[in-house]
């Protein structure tokens, strides 16, 4: 999969480096260094694939030439720890071709820095890794000096600074998700994750011979576990300044999480003790985390406000789409369609029928499950032609390619990839209006944040959604079950008669694996022979092979696929079947070609997989197909749906054996015969995948040096790891009323906490009157309501109300963090850094107030950082005196409800900043000037989190001096508009 990894270094002499040196072995080039009189030769050095030096428009030719360009670049530095060179490395995208990546790697160069003056000598590297897999990368050398037609001039300062490092960064992954977007490739890379910046995740290539000879000198990169733990370092002081970067990189694969989960994300990227334990505490104090609860497993879980806002919106969009009925289809239509279908040979069932009824009955919003195998395209195709007969015109989309071509091969939709169609939309094509029906298959692998965008965009267009999918098949890779939350909300219609096993005995398989029976459908399936169990994993390959190869030659007009769990048994297991295959010479002269995962021999014969989308052939992700013909040059393969598609090798190589598949991506595939070999990584996710592909029959290996016994191998195999959502948890299932904890129920919580032993038997009374009837509680006297009744335990008690007792705490707790916060104010304004006493005080300080009022501490320090006096009025304990404090962060907190009066503060402070930087400029303060702008930057970059705000503002661009329309977001077109640098804003810590 694509990674994230952007690096930037300084090649100077202090560390023993030579600019020339350096050039020559990233070029892998002959070059004479002038300065010491010694040839740098680095020409036998492998996987240089392009090799280039590219020019301002002011530069002199003759910098163009490497050796020319870097020894005059050395004469011109004459201090003995001269800064040479600036050196940016990043990772390319290995689901790109060659020629895609050096097209990308070209155009990022030229972009961010010769267009802004700089000389970049750009070097692709292709190297192949151990294991066989490509590690594209580039390395772009960089002058520190400005250029002009008389050569070099002075160094440019700014090209330091943090803000361009952060620039870059983002700018890559921009650069990068659109060229994957346009090339219909499905990934993406985010620069804000740590969890793909390289840390460990992305293995560095061993040093050479050549690179050992100038070790000394400094000119490859330093030893890899000091530059892991640098990283590690300098991530850390990120995560300390601003944890939200920890926040989201968490979330990107879960909406909720333990703090186990947190701990091990501080322990991977921090160095040491002393910084683990700051991170850890800086993210479990960040007001952007929310505590859930605990989990089936008693643990405490948590989750992030941006996570909690995304369901919302999500559920917001399909409450407003299950609302409203705008696409009715007539009786009249719906039965041609069937007429149409049964003419062709196909004949509904009862409830299929009734799933066509549920998505041509009118509303905006159709929900379908259907179980692996009981006609869900079939289905569609019917709907499909009730749909256009009526005027609508219908889209398919899909999570992944292979699962989209699956839908326009079983309904004759046509059908995309949500990334796809999400990148039209960014560039104002392929819009969806209300004409349309949108389809949108094997939605359960859908992520909640994907989902919500597209939903979004539906509800607003007046488009009709339909999800379709399994929410028990393989899990979305993103975070969030979000197709299953929309049906447990809204419901929809089911399908449960497995229509593709023609064996009775196998559709209750299917079923038992639809609904977590795991056990049971193995059972089934080993009383009948197809469970196979051998010493070892190698036996069980060995055996699975054996299988395969008799029945493939006894059933050739069968189709067969080999499915396990990780690309290495893929890859395991197609070298044995296409040995089998060429022992029984069904295989034609073996032609050695280096594609996209290595070296690999094709012959004609050869089944092969298509591993990335290309409309031009016509081809998607998981395609499966026969080679007809090839060469060294070129391929000609008949894909499974008879089509054949010939491409030149050097255009596309991402091609590679087909006789076994991930289980991943077989989701959607239907084969006569699968051959499964279990192992440990497996779920009842995989499980029920695997097993349910085949018409015919299935056969399952294991070996038991991988499950020491039959229940192991059960267990293994029934595991439910079902995603869940923030929203499935109470606190965060009303979060539009505070978080959803009742008013009352949160008083009877905070009064137990607050109150002596003796008196919280009461508050136990309190909150057992305040539980769910039918939870094994007992309830509050007849006659009394559970409020009442726990109301009155207290005040028996205490002789006090329990909503006044909180008023009080509250005020208690709002005096004691305005004191911490004043205290730190006051030292920094003695040029002192806060003591350990105070950060602690301010942490537990923080702690009682948000669990008094959720949010109170963030907001508070939002009105401080802005009028410091108000912290310290607050901290005086006078009521008189902190009431403007506590009118201001009512504001603060009505602020984040009201996304009005947000969108209202938003263009007066975009005002007041715009005329600041006027009258700095004016005045000629630039340091000032360029911190405003900095901020105005800053906050311009604030909407991609709150596109409420950003919806708003998009009728108030002549407020915001917007007066040149683009494809851009707001806040891109505020920046452009503005001349301003959206560079990535730090945190601001008190």
């Amino acid at each position: 999969m694509a990674i994230y990894h952007l690096h930037v270094k300084v090649i100077g002499r202090k560390a023993g480096s030579s600019a020339v040196a350096s050039a020559a072995y990233r070029s892998a080039s002959r070059m004479r260094d002038e300065r010491i009189d010694r040839v740098q030769d680095f020409s036998n050095k492998r996987g240089v694939v392009h090799s280039e030096v590219l020019l301002p428009d002011n530069a002199p030719e003759h910098l163009g030439d490497r050796e020319r360009l870097w020894n005059d670049v050395e004469a011109f530095e004459v201090r003995k720890d001269a800064q040479l060179a600036r050196e940016v490395k990043f990772a390319i995208p290995r689901e790109m071709t060659q020629a895609q990546g050096i097209e990308l790697a070209c155009g990022f160069a030229q972009a961010e820095f010769v267009d802004q003056g700089v000389i970049a000598d750009l070097n692709v590297h292709w190297d192949i890794g151990e294991d066989g897999l490509p590690k594209p990368h580039a390395h772009v050398m960089l002058t520190m000096r400005s250029v002009d037609e008389n050569g070099f001039g002075p160094k440019v300062r700014d090209w330091n600074r943090t803000e361009m490092v952060e620039r870059w960064r983002e700018r890559w992954a921009e650069h990068v998700n659109e060229r994957l977007a346009e090339l219909d490739i499905d990934v993406r890379i985010d620069h804000r994750s740590l969890e793909a910046q390289g840390i460990g995740l992305e293995p560095q290539r061993q040093i050479g011979a050549p690179a050992q000879r100038i070790e000394g000198e400094g000119i490859e990169a330093a030893d890899r576990a000091d530059m892991h733990r640098e990283i590690a370092l300098n991530n850390g002081d990120r995560i300390i300044a601003d944890p939200s970067v920890a926040l989201d990189a968490i979330t990107q694969q879960q909406s909720t999480f333990t703090r186990r989960h947190m701990a091990k994300f501080a322990h991977r990227h921090s160095d040491g003790i002393d910084q683990f334990n700051e991170v850890v505490n800086a993210i479990g104090n960040s007001p952007d985390l929310v505590e859930l609860g605990q989990d089936d497993r008693g643990e405490d879980r948590f989750t992030t406000r941006e996570m909690i806002e995304a369901e919302q919106r999500l559920h917001r969009a399909a409450e407003l789409m299950a609302e409203k009925e705008r696409h009715e289809v007539s009786d009249r239509d719906r039965e041609a369609a069937l007429a149409c279908a049964e003419q062709r040979g196909l004949v509904l069932s009862g409830e299929q029928a009734d799933a066509l009824a549920h998505v041509t009955d009118g509303r905006d919003l159709g929900i379908v499950v259907g179980y692996a195998g009981t006609g869900k395209s079939a289905m569609l195709g019917v709907a499909r032609e009730a749909w256009e007969a009526a005027g609508y015109e219908v889209r398919g989309v899909a999570l992944s390619g292979i699962a989209a071509e699956n839908l326009e091969n079983g309904s004759g939709i046509a059908s995309r990839t949500i990334a796809s169609m999400e990148h039209g939309w960014q560039n104002g094509r392929d819009m969806l209006t209300s004409c349309d029906v949108l389809v949108i298959d094997e939605a359960g692998m859908v992520g909640t944040r994907q989902m919500e965008r597209v939903l979004s965009h539906a509800a607003e267009a007046g488009a009709k959604v339909v999800l379709v999918g399994d929410p028990q098949q393989l899990q979305s890779i993103e975070a969030g079950a979000a197709f299953r939350s929309i049906h447990d909300r809204h419901g929809g219609i089911e399908i449960h008669e497995v229509r593709h096993q023609r064996e009775d005995w196998q559709r209750d398989a299917t079923r038992d694996l639809a609904t977590g029976r795991t056990g049971d459908a193995i059972s089934a399936y080993d009383r009948h022979g197809m469970v196979h169990s051998a010493e070892t994993r190698e036996q069980a390959r060995g055996d699975l092979i054996d299988r395969w190869d008799r029945e493939r030659q006894a059933s050739p007009d069968s189709s067969h696929i080999i499915l396990t769990h990780t690309n290495a048994e893929v890859r395991e297991l197609n070298e044995a079947a296409r040995d089998r295959m060429r022992e029984a010479g069904d295989l034609g002269e073996d032609v050695r070609v280096t594609v996209e995962r290595g070296e690999r021999s094709f012959a004609a014969g050869d089944r092969v997989m298509f591993l990335q989308n290309e409309c031009g052939l016509g081809v998607k992700n998981g395609t499966l197909g026969t080679i007809e013909q090839v060469s060294a040059q070129r391929m000609t393969v008949q894909t499974d749906d008879g089509r054949s598609v010939s491409f030149d090798l050097k255009d596309y190589d991402r091609i590679d054996h087909g006789y076994a598949a991930t289980i991943h991506k077989a989701q959607g595939m239907t084969v006569d015969r699968t051959h499964v070999l279990a192992t440990p990584g497996m779920d009842a996710h995989g499980s029920y995948v695997a097993l349910s592909r085949h018409r015919g029959g299935m056969d399952l290996h294991c070996g038991r040096d991988d499950f020491a016994s039959h229940d192991k191998f059960i267990n293994t195999l029934s595991r439910d790891r079902a995603k869940d959502m923030a929203t499935d948890y109470e606190p965060a299932q009303g979060y539009a009323e505070r978080r959803g904890i009742t008013f009352r129920k949160r008083v009877a919580e905070i009064m137990r906490k607050l109150m002596p032993e003796r008196l919280r038997d009461a508050v136990d009374g309190m909150l057992d009157g305040l539980r769910q009837p039918g939870d094994g509680a007992p309830g509050p006297a007849v006659g009394a309501g559970p409020e009442r009744a726990g109301k009155q335990a207290v005040e028996q008690q205490t002789g006090e109300d329990p909503e006044a007792a909180l008023r009080r705490a509250r005020g208690r707790a709002f005096v004691r963090h305005a004191r911490a916060v004043d205290a730190i104010f006051k030292a920094q304004e003695q040029g002192n850094a806060a003591s350990h006493e105070q950060v602690r005080e301010l942490h537990e300080a923080r702690s009682e107030f948000n669990a008094l009022r959720p949010d109170g501490a963030r907001d508070a320090e939002a009105v401080y950082k802005r009028n410091p006096e108000l912290a310290a009025d607050a901290a005086s304990g006078d009521p008189n005196r902190a009431a403007p404090a506590r009118r201001a962060l009512q504001a603060e907190t009505e602020m984040h409800t009201d996304p009005q009066r947000r969108a209202d503060r938003f263009v007066e402070r975009w005002q007041k900043l715009d005329h600041s930087s006027q009258r700095q400029y004016q005045a000629g303060d630039m340091s000032g000037y360029k911190a405003t702008r900095a901020e105005m930057g800053n906050i311009a970059k604030s909407l991609e989190r709150d596109p409420q705000v950003e919806s708003i503002l998009a009728g108030r661009k002549k407020d915001l001096g917007i007066g040149i329309e683009s494809g851009r977001s707001l806040g891109q077109q505020l920046a452009f508009n503005h001349g301003i640098d959206l560079g990535v804003g730090r945190g601001l810590g008190l």
